[in-house]
């Protein structure tokens, strides 16, 4: 297992729809692991393929409760409404208010291939329409109410 490089805005993989995968080869297996290296190592709560320069409809993301993969990922619903901060590991030092569903419910494959259903409210919901997008070729920043703004990160050894 590796960390990849993660490719920022302006990189024309961010732009493109990515392909469907037909099957999970242990190439797949590694890109996966890889990517959530890479997640966990940016600190990141979702990263997509062609985040790492991979054009293949794959997906992980992880909220806190445990790594989810998506390979293939759709929309199934989606309810309510949220408005709030949205970043990405694509476009670094940056966020912006995006209006997302509450709620979302979602098919997908997991790493065997096995259909399953997943469904996700709140930062969840945020993270599996954020991490979509980026499969067919779209930034958050497309959606951005008003200006980006800088993001700062307040260095832990600081809070004494």
């Amino acid at each position: 297992m590796a960390t990849r490089v993660i490719r920022e805005m302006g990189d024309e993989v961010l732009t493109k729809v990515c392909k469907e995968v037909t099957k999970v080869t242990p190439r797949t297996r590694v890109l996966i692991d890889d990517m959530l290296d890479t997640m966990y190592e940016a600190m990141g709560v979702g990263l997509a393929a062609p985040q790492v320069g991979v054009l293949k409809r794959i997906v992980v993301i992880d909220v806190g409760e445990g790594p989810i993969v998506m390979i293939n990922p759709v929309i199934l619903e989606t309810s309510g409404e949220q408005t709030g901060d949205e970043g990405c590991l694509s476009v670094p030092g940056k966020s912006g208010i995006v209006t997302r569903p509450n709620y979302v419910k979602a098919k997908a494959y997991n790493e065997d291939m096995e259909e399953y259903i997943i469904e996700g409210e709140e930062l969840l919901a945020r993270a599996i329409c954020h991490e979509l997008d980026h499969l067919d070729g779209h930034l958050y920043v497309e959606k951005v109410e008003g200006e980006l703004h800088d993001v700062g990160y307040e260095d832990e050894e600081d809070e004494d």
